[in-house]
């Protein structure tokens, strides 16, 4: 019997996250989930992180510690900067600097450590805040850097970063976790979560994720702050 294949998934404790691990999972990889302390707002969705990947029995969770609020620009890591709870024009102040450049170069140096050849992340090109590190020509990008600038790429084991969430809407990425077993009770997306994960309700992940509820006919399990 051959040794299950590895993955890192890059998991946020936030719905599309959780539901990109379930897909892995149903795909038949051993996953390694890793999440990131960069100084965000909230420690809420680290817990959350940690809850289900344990709910969905990843084999190792790895916290790693970074200080991107040491150089700030983004709502979610200066806390002089106000999280809008209004929709806003062009690419918003809770756009993170180079974030999921970040997180996936320390995930890609994770993945050759664990032999693994397969990166998942939850980007998402239809129902998303307009951050340009969520595009397709991005995540392509970065793969075929990825295949450059390692050891395993260079040996012809090809590192494949999966984004299965890209074409999809909220809904129907809520439909799929659903139909893998997802209970979206445990995950948190508000951006200014309360340390227990209560949700704002009015923050541009807040409105993403309750009009993805509203669209599949489904009760929406958020815990938030203030009754809608």
């Amino acid at each position: 019997m051959s040794e299950q294949k590895r993955a890192v998934i890059l998991v946020s404790g936030g719905l599309d996250s959780t539901t990109v691990l379930a897909m892995a999972q149903s795909q038949g990889y051993a996953c390694y989930t890793l999440s990131f302390d960069y100084g965000q707002r909230h420690r809420a969705e680290l817990y959350a992180a940690d809850r289900v990947s344990r709910a969905l029995g990843d084999v190792e969770h790895k916290l790693v510690k970074l200080n991107l609020d040491s150089i700030g620009g983004s709502a979610l890591t200066d806390m002089s900067i106000a999280v809008p709870e209004e929709e806003t024009a062009g690419i918003p102040i809770t756009y993170v600097p180079a974030r999921n450049t970040v997180f996936l170069s320390i995930a890609l140096g994770w993945a050759e450590v664990l032999g693994a050849h397969d990166i998942f992340i939850g980007v998402n090109a239809v129902d998303y805040s307009g951050y340009p590190d969520c595009r397709p020509e991005y995540i392509a990008a970065f793969e075929t850097m990825a295949n450059l600038a390692t050891r395993a790429g260079v040996e012809g084991q090809k590192i494949t970063i999966h984004t299965p969430l890209m074409r999809l809407g909220k809904g129907d990425i809520i439909l799929a976790g659903i139909a893998l077993g997802v209970d979206y009770a445990i995950t948190v997306s508000c951006y200014q979560a309360t340390e227990e994960g209560l949700a704002c309700g009015k923050c541009d992940s807040c409105r993403l994720r309750r009009q993805g509820f509203a669209d599949t006919g489904l009760e929406d399990p958020t815990h938030y702050l203030h009754t809608h």
